[in-house]
């Protein structure tokens, strides 16, 4: 019930904000320009603060103080933007927050799943119960606050996402301490012999570039979608739902959906579908605001990101040696985390001139991952080169 708490008030702090950071900024009297400008550096920031703040808690063999810290950081971080007044204060105080929100899911995951290490049968699905929470939380935590503020006035987001974050803290305590061991840590020469070895992998590079361009095409999305639809009139309680519409998707086809599909298709037929999601996704998004039109398409979410990334894990699960997993994840996250870092800074340019037809941009991303996808992505070990 701990974990559960913690992952509940986690991940419900993320639905409050995420979908109205963008629309939030708008309402300080920010351009586009400058919101992508504020949602890429924060995207970066998380990049860089994530793994280093991770290994600190290594260091100091104390996850759950750095874990309630960080929330706590980020929550006042988050009442100081009601404050934050002008482009430069309002970047400064984003990127405080996102430095300090960066490590706090990977850290949670650290605690719980080194907790459940010593229950081989039952640690699978204990731990998918919950991430399922956190996932329902988000969920619910999107929906209550679409409900509950105006278009104008987006201060409740502010005080909500700051109270559950310091819940979150709190929750830290009744975690149960979890007894780090210290590892031998490679030198960097090896660190550099294993990327080396990983990137000489033709499909694993494959597999970085489809996951960039299919992950990276959401930036559009991510951060200009509830200004657009906000501006077309769609009220803050529909937009929340629609928002959470995907989410839900996201979450079936992880636990549902997507294993069958995968089952059914492979790791290339899974990936290639994803694709073509994302091209019908994102064309459909360029031309209509309509909400009935868009309650049909958020639900596509659930391929564009959730089939996807079963698709890599099924891919990598296959094509990497064990000895090199770790480190193959973590180009993963990085890869398509700078991809969409980027593509979120251009986002507001290509917003500003051209509107929703930016989504068309977001579309030929994926219409390149396509072709790539389905000539790349294979599930089995024999087409790989043998690495010792």
């Amino acid at each position: 019930m701990a974990y559960i708490a913690l992952y509940a008030a986690l991940y419900g702090a993320f639905g409050v904000a995420s979908p109205f950071w963008p629309k939030y900024f708008e309402t300080r009297a920010l351009t586009p320009e400058q919101i992508g400008i504020i949602l890429a550096a924060a995207l970066l920031m998380r990049l860089v603060a994530g793994p280093l703040v991770g290994m600190f808690a290594d260091v100091v063999q104390s996850l759950r103080l750095v874990l309630a810290s960080c929330a706590g950081l980020a929550a006042a971080t988050a009442v100081a933007l009601l404050w934050a007044d002008g482009f430069w204060l309002l970047l400064l105080v984003a990127l405080v927050q996102a430095s300090a929100l960066a490590p706090t899911t990977s850290i949670a995951d650290a605690l719980s799943v080194n907790a459940a290490r010593p229950q081989i049968a039952g640690r699978p699905f204990e731990y998918g119960w919950i991430r399922g929470s956190a996932s329902a939380a988000f969920v619910c935590g999107t929906l209550v606050i679409g409900q509950i503020i105006s278009p104008t006035d987006l201060t409740r987001v502010i005080w909500l996402n700051a109270a559950l974050l310091v819940v979150a803290a709190g929750a830290t305590a009744l975690v149960p301490r979890v007894a780090s061991q210290s590892a031998p840590h490679s030198g960097a020469s090896m660190v550099a012999s294993e990327v080396h070895r990983l990137l000489g992998m033709a499909r694993f590079r494959i597999l970085i570039l489809v996951s960039a361009l299919v992950y990276g095409s959401h930036a559009m999305h991510d951060a200009f979608a509830v200004i657009r639809w906000s501006n077309a009139g769609i009220d803050t309680s529909v937009i929340s739902v629609l928002w959470s519409e995907a989410v839900a998707a996201e979450v079936m086809v992880f636990f549902l959906i997507g294993p069958a599909l995968l089952n059914r298709f492979g790791a290339r037929g899974a990936a290639a579908l994803a694709a073509a999601a994302g091209i019908m996704r994102w064309s459909i998004a360029a031309m209509t605001s309509s909400v009935m039109v868009l309650a049909i398409l958020q639900p596509l979410h659930g391929l564009t990101f959730a089939l996807l990334h079963l698709a890599c894990m099924r891919m990598m699960g296959s094509l990497v040696p064990t000895h090199l997993a770790a480190t193959a994840q973590a180009l993963y996250a990085f890869g398509s985390g700078v991809v969409t870092a980027a593509l979120t800074l251009f986002s507001g340019f290509f917003y500003a001139s051209y509107g929703g037809g930016a989504f068309l941009a977001m579309a030929l991303l994926c219409g390149l991952a396509l072709p790539l996808a389905w000539s790349g992505f294979s599930d089995a070990r024999d087409s790989a080169p043998r690495i010792a």
